[in-house]
């Protein structure tokens, strides 16, 4: 377990510096332009390139070795922000004020794929579990990735806003930069003993999705489970698009920041809890025990303009979001043969995250135009105002209010689905 635990701390690394950098061009863009339908979109093309992105990095994980795979993930995110650098300080101040500037997407684009790039490794590390890792003993390992994706969240948090707040972009590309050369080289000095590369049929895998839909078929209920985690995505892109836009409302990007660094413990805390007791024996009721909970949390925490009533329903949520994560992946690990787990975790990615584009690109417009309007001069500042509050952080929330209580009628419904009754038994 010696060289997974070592697996887990470059892991670590490689994730502060991709959710660093993102947090950073996140929380500077919005200040720069002060337009949520830039962020918006910016998460929407997040979302919608890791959707599509999926298949084919799934392939190569199956392709080749997972540490090869992890190496060339550090080095093309290298690459592209050392290419963002070259823009930023070739472009005009002015160039990146302006919503609509070209030096302005470029630099988001490069950014995002170097982010991207990353994902390679989130989809390598739960195939690496397969097979580094006894099977009774996954569950609390896919914990342990939980935590692990939780402090990367925590170390990245605080600096990204304090970076924005008192040294700027340039800096945030420097440390990014910097801290990907040291996942680089340390990942060079780790043994990861996989002794060969199993491939059906000797042949070497290619994006396959009809191969791997057909295996998915095969299991009962997984395509449910799948499909079920997509419409959550759905939702879920709501609070992924605005979030950020709502808190800078309440406090300032450095507090913000360092808010996420502390409510962030709520990953570590939630993954270290599975892998100490693991998912008990039916993975999937507990997956959809913490749906019902998180999607309760979503329609609550923003009733009133409260960083203390956020911060508490954000702990309590970031806490369940291991839980769900390792039951899935307990799930995939133990139904799907090892050459195909790269695939299949990547399609499932893929599906799952395909809905979340939608709502981005359509939450943006919808919260400009319909909620904060109807939360700052239209007739909700009379019907809902005396007690929810009024102006542009309260329409936010009242569309976070909205898609908790629809979040959290599909859950009921999906329990009572026949995929459901299928996936418990496994």
């Amino acid at each position: 377990m010696k060289n997974f635990y070592l697996i887990l701390v470059n892991a670590i690394v490689a994730a502060v510096t991709n959710t660093f950098v993102w947090f950073a061009v996140t929380f500077w863009v919005y200040l720069e332009t002060r337009s949520v339908m830039v962020t918006s979109y910016m998460a929407g093309i997040y979302i919608g390139t890791v959707s599509l992105s999926g298949f084919f990095l799934g392939s190569i994980v199956d392709r080749y070795r997972k540490k090869t795979a992890m190496l060339f993930s550090s080095i093309l995110t290298l690459v592209l922000f050392v290419l963002a650098g070259i823009v930023y300080i070739s472009s005009p101040a002015a160039a990146f004020k302006d919503p609509n500037s070209f030096q302005l997407w470029l630099f988001i684009v490069l950014c995002l794929f170097g982010v991207l790039a990353g994902n390679i490794r989130n989809i390598a590390l739960p195939t690496i579990v397969t097979f580094m890792v006894e099977e009774n003993s996954r569950d609390k390992a896919n914990g342990l990735i939980g935590s692990a994706n939780g402090t990367a969240f925590m170390l990245a948090s605080i600096p990204s806003g304090f970076v924005i707040s008192f040294m700027g972009v340039f800096w945030m590309l420097v440390f990014g930069i910097g801290l990907t050369v040291v996942a680089i080289v340390h990942l060079l000095f780790i043994r990861v003993e996989e002794k060969q590369i199993v491939h059906a049929e000797g042949a070497k895998p290619k994006i396959d999705i009809r191969g791997t839909i057909n295996v998915i078929k095969n299991i009962p209920g997984l395509f449910g489970l799948i499909f079920f985690n997509t419409f959550n995505n759905f939702l879920g892109g709501v609070f992924m698009s605005l979030m950020d836009a709502y808190g800078l409302a309440l406090v300032s990007a450095h507090v913000w920041g360092t808010l996420w660094a502390v409510l962030s413990l709520g990953f570590i805390v939630g993954g270290l809890v599975v892998s100490k007791y693991g998912l008990g024996k039916s993975p999937i009721r507990l997956l959809f025990l913490a749906n019902i909970v998180m999607w309760a949390i979503c329609i609550f925490f923003t009733i009133q303009a409260s960083i203390l009533l956020l911060s508490i329903g954000m702990f309590v949520f970031l806490c369940l979001i291991p839980v769900v994560e390792a039951a899935e992946q307990t799930v995939i690990q133990k139904v799907i043969p090892p050459d195909r787990q790269g695939r299949v975790f990547g399609f499932a990615q893929s599906i799952e995250q395909a809905a979340s584009p939608l709502t981005a690109f359509m939450i943006g417009p919808i919260a400009q135009y319909v909620f904060i309007p109807f939360m700052t001069t239209g007739k909700g500042v009379d019907i809902l105002g005396g007690w929810f509050g009024t102006g542009m952080d309260r329409g936010i929330a009242l569309l976070f209010s909205a898609t908790g209580v629809l979040g959290l009628i599909i859950t009921l419904v999906a329990m009572r689905t026949r995929a459901y009754a299928k996936l418990v038994r496994i």
